[in-house]
């Protein structure tokens, strides 16, 4: 469908929407279709037929539900951001030379066997992770807008009121990594705003009555001019004589001064994440009042239901400032489960506790039906928010006693262990390793027959013991290939795990695990996030027999492995009706009480992970000294409890690290493992420019890629951290576990790693 139409400045507002939507199908059926694509059993028609029909499905979901303004173009075969880099023409050079459009993009997102991957980050404050695109002297800005122009149409050819949605100039650049030695990215907006404006006037020539730019940077401190720089790109943007309406979308935090700026411009609509924010500013912005205002009263990240009154009345105070009102979820619905009638088995009363995606959905519409007919039009949907609210916080499970006296009485003692260096002349005694020692990081691929077994299991077709029979034989092929390797300290493997989280919250009281409540993390990769909503104990121990059982079989060190206290929340849906900190501090007295068990039971080195450390870390920096002392605190809670010879480890992956160099040391954690593979070795250097004293296991290949790094690469890494740290703190390791991996891929990496050691020990 292609017009030629004047400048669309009386188009109808909408009233209820959504920012986004999930992408990866109900069932998980976009994940299966890539990952067959990739194994060569699918082709490309196949594939885009899946995306196809999933695209639909949503969008007529959507509609049906009462929307009246839909987003499209947040589907995705992998990141926004890898989208966003190939309509800008921003992918590398590297990858031209390969021939489909499609490969070239897998190629960004994965690496090839010849190609290194973009970088991989977590987006904003999320557990979601985005593709870093690489902006260089050579990067040369040029429109290709293909895919939304494709989605568009599709979505009006089934009469869809639809609505692209595009990652805004300055979020892009913003998030985007110079190099090359190239200065920041942000500083080509002025390029980059000319390619939106041809952009707008392409969707405009196909249709487009509204256009969705999102701008969560803007609701972060990364940028110090960021009100400036909105003010200047909305203003361009908003002056083009020939474009859709803007509607420019905010989320993830208050907007503070680009508030104001952004509705100085011409831009028709203004979106405000008012779960994470207050409304209170809109009432200071007099330009608000030529404006429509997209209010996202309905929380798009978290599980529980909306406060329906409260919202109804957060509306209300918002009717006197603004031009138009409408409503929204906080952010894309992207981050929680598609819908609760996947979920059989939570009891009755958790279940009207909570919302995910498409309950989100029909609480937007309640709102805007609120708000335009009165409340009396909603009067029943009101009552029956009113009553899960009164429901939640009347019911014994959120209050535990015991587990609130223990933590009162540990946190008066004190959350110490000796000094650094008597723990390490301890540890190196009783573990007697090599310099530079070899270990990985925790978990071995899923094989097809761990995935068989546990089905099983699921299915009744097996039992306990047979199940329990069958991952000790994991575990066992699992050690035994380490000692192959020659690797030095040894892991079990976890093939008894689903998830480093869910596997912990299962065990957990306070917390509900789903069957089917799968969220996507990135690419193909999905998690199921469990409910933290009451207080947390561990009735018994967790992992105590599978690492004896490992250390059984051997007699090198065996790590044992769990999950720490802020990863534990950050990769569930936790509970809102206390602080973080509260709730941080009940789960790492439940991992204390696992380490103590585990060092009663022999286990000499215990592997903390904190891998979302970061990803919790506040968008504004005022909030972020707060939120690092009680996250370092409950870290140090949970691995206070052992001796000095007890080594402790901990692991952190796939994050800008620099904001947390401080944390890190913090944690004071024996041995800490970090991603550095795509980020080429920087954190090393960071890491003892800031007076990190402790050991560290720089990752020396990516195992989010498929290519195996070979020998020479490993041990040039391995020499470029020597540069920075000296040989008796540095261990050699993969950057995050080899879960996703295939068993070959994993084996051929090992030895090479194994053989890099060797190679740099033999020059230390």
């Amino acid at each position: 469908m292609r017009r030629t139409l004047s400048v669309p400045r009386t188009v109808s507002p909408f009233t209820a929407t959504t920012l986004g939507a999930p992408r990866i199908g109900p069932h998980r059926e976009l994940k299966r279709a890539i990952e067959g694509y990739w194994a060569g059993r699918i082709d490309k028609a196949q594939l885009e037929s899946v995306a196809a029909d999933l695209r639909a499905q949503t969008w007529n979901q959507l509609t049906a539900a009462g929307l009246d303004s839909i987003p499209v173009n947040t589907f995705s075969y992998y990141d926004q951001m890898l989208d966003t880099a190939v309509l800008l023409g921003a992918l590398p050079g590297r990858y031209t030379d390969l021939t489909h459009e499609l490969d070239r993009y897998f190629a960004a997102a994965r690496g090839t066997a010849e190609i290194a991957p973009l970088e991989m980050t977590k987006w904003f404050d999320t557990n979601y992770h985005y593709i870093v695109p690489e902006i260089g002297p050579s990067t040369q800005f040029s429109l290709n807008p293909a895919k939304v122009v494709a989605e568009l149409e599709e979505a009006q050819e089934l009469g869809i009121a639809a609505r692209p949605v595009i990652i805004g100039p300055i979020t892009f650049l913003a998030l985007s990594k110079a190099v090359d030695g190239a200065e920041p990215p942000i500083g080509r907006l002025d390029e980059l705003i000319a390619v939106y404006a041809t952009l707008l006037a392409t969707l405009a020539n196909h249709g487009a009555e509204w256009v969705q730019i999102d701008e969560p940077v803007l609701a972060t401190d990364m940028l110090d001019d960021a009100a400036d720089l909105a003010r200047h790109a909305y203003n361009v943007l908003g002056d083009l004589s020939y474009r859709p309406a803007i509607f420019v979308a905010t989320y993830f935090g208050e907007l503070t001064d680009a508030l104001p700026a952004l509705a100085a411009t011409p831009v028709e609509a203004i979106g405000i994440d008012l779960v994470a924010g207050s409304a209170s500013t809109v009432a200071v912005v007099p330009e608000l009042a030529n404006k429509t205002v997209v209010a996202g009263v309905v929380d798009g990240r978290n599980i529980w239901r909306t406060d329906l009154q409260s919202a109804l009345g957060t509306l209300a105070s918002l009717l006197g400032s603004v031009a138009h009102l409408a409503v929204s979820t906080s952010c894309s619905t992207l981050h929680v489960p598609y819908a609760l009638d996947a979920e059989p088995d939570i009891d009755a009363v958790l279940r009207s506790w909570l919302a995910f995606g498409f309950e989100k959905v029909t609480e937007v519409v309640a709102l805007a039906k609120g708000l335009t007919q009165g409340r009396e039009a909603i009067a029943g949907e009101v009552a029956a928010s009113n009553g899960a609210i009164a429901s939640r916080t009347s019911d014994p499970r959120l209050h535990n006693n015991d587990v609130r006296e223990r933590l009162a009485s540990i946190l008066a003692s004190g959350l110490t262990r000796g000094q650094a260096a008597d723990r390490r002349k301890s540890q190196d005694a009783r573990l007697n390793l090599p310099v530079l020692p070899t270990t990985t990081i925790g978990s071995y691929p899923q094989t097809v027959e761990i995935r068989k077994a546990r089905a099983a299991l699921v299915a009744g077709e097996i039992d306990d013991t047979e199940y329990t029979n069958r991952m000790k034989a994991e575990v066992e092929s699992v050690i035994r290939l380490q000692e192959r390797l020659g690797i030095d300290v040894l892991v079990h493997g976890e093939p008894e795990r689903n998830d480093m989280v869910q596997y912990f919250a299962e065990q957990l009281e306070g917390f509900f695990a789903t069957a089917n409540g799968w969220v996507q993390s990135y690419g193909t990769r999905c998690v199921r996030p469990p409910i933290l909503f009451g207080d947390v104990a561990r009735p018994k121990p967790m992992t105590v027999d599978w690492a004896t059982y490992a250390q059984s079989l051997t007699d090198k060190p065996v790590k044992g492995m769990l999950t720490g206290p802020v990863t534990i929340l950050a990769w569930s849906f936790v509970r809102d009706d206390q602080p973080l900190a509260d709730s941080a501090n009940q789960v790492a007295l439940a991992i204390r009480d696992e380490t103590v068990d585990l060092e009663a039971a022999g286990i000499a080195i215990i592997q903390v992970d904190e891998p979302a450390l970061r990803e919790l870390l506040p968008l504004r920096r005022k909030d972020k000294d707060a939120y690092l002392d009680w996250a370092v605190s409950a870290f140090r809670l949970s691995t206070s409890g052992v001796a000095d010879a007890t080594q402790i480890h901990t692991h952190l992956c796939y994050s800008e690290f620099g904001e947390v160099i401080g944390a890190i040391a913090d944690l004071d954690a024996d041995v800490t493992s970090v991603e550095a593979a795509r980020s080429h070795m920087e954190i090393v250097g960071d890491l003892t420019a800031a007076g990190f004293a402790n050991s560290i296991g720089p990752g020396v290949y990516d195992i989010h890629s498929p290519r195996v790094p070979n020998t020479g690469e490993i041990a040039d890494g391995l020499r470029a951290a020597l540069s920075a740290v000296g040989p008796e703190r540095l261990w050699v390791n993969p950057d995050c576990g080899l879960k996703t991996r295939k068993a070959d891929e994993v084996e051929a990496a090992l030895r090479n790693m194994v053989e890099a050691a060797k190679q740099v020990r033999a020059d230390a």
